[in-house]
């Protein structure tokens, strides 16, 4: 069934979020930091490794950077095999709970021409795919799961490490010579999509964003209609930490997916589904009509979480393979 708006209702919604004066400020020099940090003798170094794999179409080299703090982050880069020259790429982030897999999964990207770089999440890699890197910041008590991980405060919560992870992600493509560093976009779904959004903010000179079912949106009307995880782990955390409301919220406010849109510039596609518990329309759409650069949304009215499935997958190769090809 439709489980939010639709219709007009749906077109007319605006998101209520709003967004702290030093936003833009915050995370100039969140990203900064560590930035510098890569310099530092304990920081990660970028390392790219090829690998022997099965595949006969594809090379693959599994790659270490440098992301929050310089702390070292996963990732894969699959190229088509006998490429002529260095390619454009696709950066890609994952949905909740996932890891970069192994390295013969998640083919179809690479095959569209171009090469395909997909970033590890750190902490997590253990519910549908595996992952590889850890989350080594401690944090106060939390729900089950990395919604609330060190969610008290701005500068302690999951979600800056990983957004800024996803920056520095394109920094790391950028120095890799197997690649077109001028020639990026960036593709998500779900989690992967809100840090497709954000980071399509925070790196503004990429070719564009795509974003399928994006998460991390429209935090205060996500979590008061939806029952779904894992907007739900907040509410279980709030419905204990009862006086810890109002500073919850001021935390999630520098990571809404509603206030990078306010600063978005390239071009974006996004897509909801109707029937999507666990990303409800509305906070989709309150994201998608904040974003300030050439905008497409595709709606799909008789689907969940799983947005437009195949059929959104040829989509999103359509629309790679314009930017980075075309």
């Amino acid at each position: 069934m439709f489980v939010d708006l639709h219709g007009p209702a749906l077109d007319a919604y605006r998101s209520a979020q709003t967004e702290p004066a030093d936003f833009d400020a915050f995370w100039a020099s969140t990203i900064a930091e560590s930035r510098a940090a890569a310099d530092e003798t304990d920081a990660a170094e970028l390392t790219v490794e090829r690998i022997e794999t099965p595949l006969h179409a594809f090379e693959v080299y599994d790659v270490t950077f440098p992301g929050f703090r310089g702390q070292p982050i996963r990732g894969w880069l699959r190229l088509p095999r006998h490429a002529d020259g260095p390619l454009p790429v696709l950066v890609q982030y994952l949905g909740y709970g996932g890891g970069r897999a192994l390295p013969t999964e998640n083919l179809i990207w690479a095959s569209g021409g171009f090469a395909h770089f997909v970033m590890d999440t750190r902490g997590q890699g253990s519910t549908w795919s595996v992952g590889d890197t850890p989350d080594p910041d401690g944090t106060d008590p939390q729900f089950p799961g990395v919604m609330t991980r060190g969610v008290r405060t701005r500068e302690t919560y999951y979600y800056r490490r990983l957004i800024t992870d996803a920056v520095r992600a394109i920094d790391a493509v950028r120095a890799i010579d197997l690649v077109d560093g001028s020639r990026v976009a960036l593709y998500g779904r779900s989690q992967g999509g809100g840090l497709a959004l954000a980071a399509g903010a925070l790196a503004p000179d990429v070719l564009g964003t795509i974003a399928q079912v994006p998460f991390l949106c429209d935090f205060p009307r996500a979590i008061t209609i939806t029952d779904a995880p894992p907007y739900s782990e907040l509410v279980r955390y709030l419905s204990v930490h009862r006086r810890e409301v109002e500073r919850v919220h001021e935390t999630l406010r520098y990571v809404d997916g509603v206030n990078f849109a306010r600063r978005g510039r390239v071009p974006l596609w996004i897509s909801a589904a109707l029937m999507d518990a666990t990303c409800p329309p509305s906070t989709v759409v309150g994201a998608f009509h904040e974003w300030q650069g050439p905008k497409e949304l595709t709606i799909w009215p008789y689907n969940g979480h799983e947005g437009g499935g195949a059929d959104g997958d040829v989509e999103v190769l359509e629309v790679a393979q314009g930017l980075l090809l075309g």
